[in-house]
């Protein structure tokens, strides 16, 4: 049973394999010359000199729970698409009613002006 796994097992060596060695290879042949500006924390665009606790609009929290319910609903609709055949009128009608939600959530959304940005 193991020699069923042995193609996986030389894949993930090969992934790793090209991942390591582009890794180190930039490493190696990649110009140092660090600086003050370089050498910073960076994170989320803002520069880490100010507060600490800085306030975060509510805004970008809401487009990103947005972005990943929609991108679910692209996860959904791919494997649905291949098997639209043989699952028939049913798989069909629970498709639309599971759109159908989503674009009442977005009609909410919209409506309550989560998407305007000011």
């Amino acid at each position: 049973m193991l020699e069923n796994y042995f193609p996986i097992l030389v894949l993930f060596a090969v992934a790793v394999a090209i991942g390591g060695g582009a890794v180190g290879l930039s490493w190696l042949v990649g110009p140092k010359r660090p600086y003050r500006e370089k050498l910073e924390q960076y994170e989320c665009g803002f520069s880490p000199l100010g507060r600490i606790r800085m306030r975060f609009d509510v805004r970008f929290y809401l487009i990103a729970i947005i972005f990943i319910v929609f991108d679910i609903e692209a996860a959904f609709l791919f494997p649905w698409a291949v098997a639209f055949e043989s699952i028939g009128l049913v798989g069909f009608v629970e498709m639309m009613l599971f759109l159908l939600v989503l674009l009442v959530g977005y009609a909410y959304v919209w409506k309550k002006g989560a998407l305007e940005w000011e």
